[in-house]
């Protein structure tokens, strides 16, 4: 299969290497990286199965290589390429361009042991980091400090102070904020007895972690699974949330589709009487991006296989008063679900 690349993350599981300004081209059995000459060290230093081709027209050089290997047909994501770019390429060539959504994460979607070893790694620095945050927030940097506060240590937490990037910007929301399954920062203040959701992650070697817990804010809490809510409808949801996110992992399966182990949180979380306000799907594939294939909703029907890795985070969002969601990574192991 000819295919063009334009996506960083997608260009580098083809060569172990990507920056900003790069495009690849995989034609017959010769594969080319294009950059401009600000990256001709570290990609001839690091590209592997690619000839590294310096030109400050990636697409010109593009149509010229695309000429001279004489297809008929490439292959391309629409969701990696701008109408521009794609134009600059496309107008110049009498090529078939069949577009394919998700080519890169279709091929990305089963996990080489490689990958899960590092995938591993990441999901275990962040939970490292999530305990690091629950003892800044303890000790001096939580209560009486504001959500942009309180997200601005989570940063440089889970980054270890600038030696990990991080996997997205964090989510830190207080009691009502929590409400908003992506909530952004506010002026509002944590104070003891608050409810905490902390949502965030950390990358390895440009593999990400992602990860999520609730909590109620008081002395020396700690971002467990198990707690404790003086509040009984926030105690009854809670428990219904870990109930359902516990009950995913034990009985996930590979050869099951990936719509019925959305079913095995949002079963639960309805028989409660929480349905309504679980208002996501359970969760998604993380690899070289944050949200991959597979996708864990009501509606796909992708068939989960040993060596997909995807997030369990049910929730509760009930509006104007709380937000609960619990996340773990999970990799299919030997026919199970496994906690990385």
């Amino acid at each position: 299969m000819n295919y063009m690349l334009k996506d960083e993350n997608a260009i580098y599981y083809e060569c172990g290497y990507s920056c900003d300004n790069a495009l690849y081209l995989s034609l017959g059995s010769e594969s080319f990286f294009i950059t401009d000459s600000r990256y001709t060290i570290d990609a001839r230093q690091n590209v592997k199965g690619a000839k590294v081709v310096i030109d400050g027209n990636l697409y010109g050089r593009a149509v010229k290589l695309l000429k001279k290997a004489k297809v008929r047909k490439v292959v391309f994501d629409p969701k990696e390429w701008s109408v521009a770019g794609f134009e600059k390429v496309t107008s110049q060539c009498k090529i078939t361009f069949k577009p394919e959504l998700d080519l890169s994460h279709k091929k990305r979607i089963i996990k080489s042991n490689e990958e899960l070893k590092i995938l591993a790694k990441a999901a275990k620095l962040g939970a490292k980091a999530f305990k690091t945050l629950a003892k800044e927030f303890n000790n001096k940097n939580g209560f009486g400090k504001s959500e942009y506060d309180l997200t601005h240590t989570a940063k440089s937490v889970l980054g270890d102070f600038g030696k990990y990037e991080l996997s997205f910007d964090p989510i830190v929301a207080v009691n009502a904020n929590a409400a908003k399954p992506h909530a952004m920062p506010s002026k509002k203040k944590l104070k003891k007895g608050d409810l905490l959701l902390v949502d965030a992650g950390l990358k390895y070697k440009r593999y990400c972690s992602d990860r999520t817990r609730t909590v109620e804010a008081g002395k020396d809490f700690k971002f467990n699974t198990k707690q404790t809510f003086k509040r009984k409808k926030i105690q009854k949801a809670y428990d219904t949330v870990l109930k359902a996110h516990d009950n995913a992992i034990a009985k996930a399966r590979s050869g099951m589709k990936a719509k019925k182990v959305d079913a095995l949180t949002r079963d639960i979380v309805k028989k409660a009487g929480f349905g309504e306000f679980y208002v996501h799907s359970t969760g998604h594939g993380v690899g070289l991006d944050i949200h991959e294939m597979p996708y864990i909703s009501t509606k796909s029907d992708t068939i989960i296989e040993d060596g997909m890795v995807y997030t369990i985070e049910p929730g509760i969002y009930i509006p104007g008063e709380f937000g609960i969601r619990i996340e773990d990574m999970v990799a299919m192991i030997d026919g199970k679900a496994v906690v990385l």
